[in-house]
């Protein structure tokens, strides 16, 4: 008798990664080691809802640099959950789109510990978690989580949080950008083929 097949965990990471950077990847992959997921889907943002005061780098840009950041790693792989649909692209609509192209799998969202603290403020955040198997967290020693307030808020939400353990990294996207429309150094933050993207197309200037 054939054994039963177990369902892939799949992780599920967003963002508008302008530009995708080392750290993303170093979170990408601690999640695959410690939360067991087979791959981590790439979700790139369009048009994120609370980014609306942005100026955001366009998103054939912003594709470009994700393909060449995700290359090499057969674990990573980009997922066009938001960009083939119109927006607004809100968290709720990315997972329960994913979950159409996956029925079969264990859906882990990946978050950051301040974004799990807002959780509540999200549009329709019980429906979101309701989309998600778990919340894989990547907590900082600076985060402020009241996990009982938030629980009250969101009935269940404690009981699909997994936490990741990660180096403490401080970078950030709008620091890259911010270091590249001064001139400053910033390619090593970056990876190369995502450099020589930014240089090749003028981008941050």
């Amino acid at each position: 008798m054939a054994g039963l097949a177990v369902a892939p965990r799949l992780g599920v990471f967003g963002g508008t990664f302008d530009p995708p950077h080392h750290a993303h990847r170093i979170l990408a992959a601690e999640a695959l080691e410690q939360l067991h997921l087979e791959r981590v889907l790439w979700v790139l943002t369009p048009d994120p809802p609370h980014k609306t005061d942005a100026s955001i780098t366009p998103l054939e840009h912003r594709l470009a640099m994700l393909q060449a950041a995700l290359a090499g790693d057969d674990r990573f792989e980009l997922s066009r959950a938001d960009i083939d649909r119109p927006g607004p692209h809100y968290a709720r609509d990315t997972m329960r789109a994913v979950r159409a192209h996956y029925p079969q799998a264990q859906l882990v969202f990946l978050m950051g510990g301040d974004s799990l603290r807002d959780l509540p403020s999200w549009y329709a955040p019980g429906a979101f978690l309701e989309a998600c198997d778990e919340l894989g967290v990547m907590r900082r020693a600076s985060d402020r989580l009241d996990l009982e307030a938030l629980e009250r808020a969101l009935p269940g939400v404690k009981s699909k949080l997994r936490w990741i353990d990660t180096p403490l990294l401080e970078i950030s996207a709008s620091w890259i950008r911010q270091r590249a429309s001064l001139g400053k150094a910033y390619r090593y933050y970056v990876p190369q083929a995502v450099y020589a993207i930014i240089q090749a197309r003028g981008l941050y200037q």
